[in-house]
């Protein structure tokens, strides 16, 4: 929860300044339990933040490490590659086709405006310098940050093997702010797969992604209008659709959300992708034998990415 660029830092939750001493930070460590407590009114998802805060800068030890990790000091962490892209992988092992660039588009776009943020003739030697990136705005923070979260979702889908094709960052309406993120075909079905970071805990109501982060956006909605687009081009049936998020910002690995015109929908945890693209969404149909070639044909002849 404290590696997303939109996440609160683990100052923050426990409503500290960084600089403060060590006497201080367990003083206010003591109250924000008291204050979050669900026996005594408090929000269990936020108390559970300030126990991870805590487990993180609680020692002098912790303290120094997160410091150097997230550019509270002018130290680097050694070895700590930040939000910087990470160096292709060398491993010989069967991948899945892939098509397109994911989180390109976005690490663009947040590489041209954090420069143009920072200022004409300001050099900006480590746009990914976490120092940076905190106290730029939510919304440059949050093309970052869905680009981080897009490229591990395509790190998930490479190591389910050749029985899989991807297609990333693919054209579904007007503008490339209007993408489906991947595109996920392999023995348990086709999917529609978005990559989220809302920077928080959400909730759901009516079949729709909730929180005091998301504001007017509907997720959901947004991704079965774009599979809705990219099915009638390609004249494919998508069986399910997949939004990802981090872990600690679900209460459950898998939430199902029902059905949008027979398309079941399902919010699942980063880390329980995998076993939902191999076992299937639930009440998806699946696809085999000659009919997923003839999908997969349909799709590389109509895709287009952004």
């Amino acid at each position: 929860m404290f590696d997303s660029p939109l996440s609160a830092s683990a100052y923050e939750i426990l409503g500290v300044d960084p600089a403060v001493d060590d006497v201080e930070l367990r003083r206010a460590y003591r109250l924000r339990l008291r204050q979050t407590h669900p026996d005594t009114g408090g929000d269990a998802a936020v108390f559970i933040q300030v126990q991870r805060a805590w487990e993180l800068i609680g020692t002098v030890e912790g303290r120094a490490a997160y410091d150097r990790r997230t550019g509270v000091t002018h130290e680097t962490g050694a070895g700590w590659s930040g939000w910087r892209p990470q160096a292709a992988r060398t491993d010989t092992r069967p991948r899945a086709r892939s098509y397109g660039h994911p989180g390109g588009w976005r690490r663009e776009r947040y590489l041209a405006l954090i420069r143009e943020w920072a200022g004409r003739g300001v050099d900006v030697p480590d746009p990914y310098d976490p120092a940076l990136v905190r106290s730029a705005p939510r919304d440059l923070r949050r093309l970052l940050a869905d680009a981080l979260a897009e490229e591990a979702t395509a790190r998930t889908v490479s190591e389910l093997g050749m029985g899989f094709t991807v297609w990333h960052d693919v054209v579904a309406g007007a503008t490339a702010d209007d993408k489906l993120d991947h595109v996920v075909l392999g023995p348990s079905g086709l999917y529609g797969v978005m990559s989220e970071d809302f920077g928080g805990v959400v909730g759901f109501r009516r079949g729709e992604i909730t929180g005091p982060s998301l504001g007017t956006r509907a997720p959901v909605t947004a991704a079965l209008g774009r599979m809705r687009t990219i099915a009638k081009a390609a004249r494919v049936r998508f069986s399910g659709a997949i939004i990802v998020l981090p872990d600690d910002d679900l209460a459950q690995a898998v939430t199902p959300l029902g059905t949008s015109r027979g398309v079941p929908v399902v919010v699942v945890r980063r880390s329980a992708l995998a076993m939902v693209l191999r076992q299937g969404v639930p009440q998806a149909r699946a696809i085999g034998g000659n009919e997923l070639f003839d999908v997969r044909t349909r799709l590389q002849q109509t895709v287009r990415f952004v």
